[in-house]
């Protein structure tokens, strides 16, 4: 069946990993799990609409004008000049709010995806951006793509300019795995750049221009020598560790059983560590998980290789 004859598709979008430490708003990474569903099949009725959202517990709305997914929809029909295109959207959440996890993100890219594959694929994935951009705004006002540009292309995404979408993707080393942790507590987006300083200190600079260097060295040259070595946020860690309990315990729980490095998945709570190989990430998830767990906080793992794929069509 060709992609003109559908007249139905569901699409998967996964969390992603934003910073990855020492790279502020300006790289991400996609795992494996977990994600966002978004099923797109046309309607007798004209313009978009949305008819079922799943696993939010009634907390986001149906009007697609203020909705993540359909906001990025909306964008892309109008921008193709078919606004009155009759399409219905099903929104499944299979993933926290305010986890650090790129949950909007993965919304906004579902939604635009499904409804470019579902009219015939006018647009190639990566054009898709700009459209799955302005969902992502419409649910946090910050024009950052460093969760929904790995969201939609997989992959590591190094963002060299946010305002001009100029991005690239970075090989990803055969071996390399991350354990992912989201303790089951939220953390505004807002709240977390509240907390940033404003200004800089010039040797704070220099050190994260030269982390940041350094761990896309390592990752093109697949050196988890200086991977490890790079891993280091000197802005952002500092002030935001306060907001997650135990996190300084938890970093040295993941050093400990061998991770690379340790940080904040985006704005948080969730934590990160980057792993060369399966058994030592498996090992540093679950050694993080304990930690949270002697305090009583509920916790889920991911462990995944970084997933290349980005959003697909899963039926």
């Amino acid at each position: 069946m060709t992609t003109e004859t559908l007249q139905e598709v569901r699409v998967f979008a996964p969390a992603t990993v934003a910073n990855v430490a020492c790279g502020f708003d300006v790289l991400g990474f996609a795992i494996d799990a977990p994600g966002d569903e978004v099923v797109a099949r046309h309607s007798d009725k004209p313009g978009l609409r949305i008819t079922k959202i799943t696993g939010d517990n009634g907390k986001l709305p149906k009007d697609p004008e203020k909705n993540t997914a359909g906001v990025a929809a909306l964008d892309l029909l109008r921008h193709l000049g078919m606004s009155d295109r009759g399409i219905e959207l099903e929104i499944h959440k299979k993933m926290p709010f305010g986890s650090g996890l790129g949950s909007s993100a993965a919304s906004a890219v579902a939604g635009v995806y499904a409804v470019n594959k579902l009219i015939g694929e006018p647009l190639a994935k990566k054009q898709l951006l700009p459209f799955a951009m302005q969902g992502e705004v419409s649910a946090d006002g910050a024009w950052h793509a460093d969760n929904v540009g790995p969201s939609l292309l997989g992959g590591i995404v190094f963002i060299r300019s946010n305002q001009e979408l100029d991005i690239a993707q970075i090989p990803v080393p055969k071996n390399l795995w991350a354990a992912v942790v989201h303790p089951e507590m939220e953390i505004l987006t807002k709240v977390a750049r509240e907390i940033l300083p404003s200004d800089i200190p010039m040797v704070n600079a220099t050190q994260q221009i030269g982390n940041l260097g350094g761990l896309i060295c390592g990752l093109i040259q697949e050196d988890y020598a200086m991977i490890g070595r790079s891993i280091h946020d000197v802005i952002a860690e500092p002030r935001r560790q306060k907001l997650i309990p135990e996190f300084y315990n938890a970093k040295r729980a993941a050093m400990a059983q061998g991770a690379l490095g340790f940080s904040i998945s985006g704005a948080g709570p969730s934590v990160f560590a980057l792993c060369e190989g399966q058994d030592i990430a498996e090992r540093v998830g679950a050694a993080i998980a304990g930690v949270f767990d002697a305090i009583d906080l509920e916790n889920q793992v991911y462990v995944s290789q970084i997933n290349k794929e980005g959003v697909h069509v899963i039926s």
